[in-house]
């Protein structure tokens, strides 16, 4: 993932925590790779299979070994001092959830404002198994018009993976299958809890 001047002049800072993060994976075996152009500085962050808690601690401690910094929507209540100074620490984006039709239009508005922004979405929205995913990904980088970042958590492998950009082509039953058949690469921590997508 590109740095931009104002980001990649305080790597230093982050450091410790990309040293950390990398020593905590390498005892417990885990590998990760960044296999997709490090041009990009905007994308939606597609991650699945999604069964486990799990997959968010891996994910984070992936992320911050590669020094990505991934953003996530929370509803704009939770900005309220002193709690929106962790939450905006910790990658937050507020949302007005009680708009929900909106979201894609207030999330282009972030991509807009942002010289860097990677959102992070896991589009299944449950734990449980959802052939049915969320198409609010999908809508945020089309109207934000930002390639999606296709990453993964390979359990048995021990292996995080950021592998494939697919950029929005409005065929999203198309796009999909794309999707589909790189996520099924993949074993999730529960596997009886994924199932493939339906588009």
């Amino acid at each position: 993932m590109a740095l931009t001047k104002s980001r990649n002049r305080w790597k230093w800072v982050r450091w410790p925590r990309i040293i950390l993060a990398k020593a905590i994976l390498r005892l417990f075996g885990w590998k990760y790779n960044y296999a997709v152009s490090k041009d990009i500085t905007k994308a939606v962050m597609v991650v699945a299979p999604h069964t486990s808690n799990w997959d968010f601690i891996l994910g984070r401690l992936c992320y911050n070994a590669l020094d990505i910094r991934v953003r996530f929507m929370i509803k704009k209540e939770s900005f309220v001092f002193p709690l929106n100074l962790i939450i905006r620490a910790w990658g937050g984006v507020p949302v007005d959830r009680k708009n929900p039709g909106n979201i894609a239009e207030q999330m282009a508005a972030q991509f807009a404002k942002y010289d860097e922004l990677v959102l992070g979405i896991t589009p299944e929205g449950t734990r449980k198994p959802n052939p049915h995913w969320k198409k609010g990904f999908y809508r945020i980088a089309m109207q934000a018009n930002v390639p999606m970042i296709l990453t993964y958590l390979d359990y048995k492998k021990k292996f995080g993976f950021v592998g494939k950009v697919v950029i929005p082509s409005g065929d999203y039953a198309a796009d999909m299958k794309i999707m589909s058949e790189f996520f099924a690469e993949c074993t999730a921590c529960h596997p009886e809890n994924y199932v493939t997508p339906q588009f």
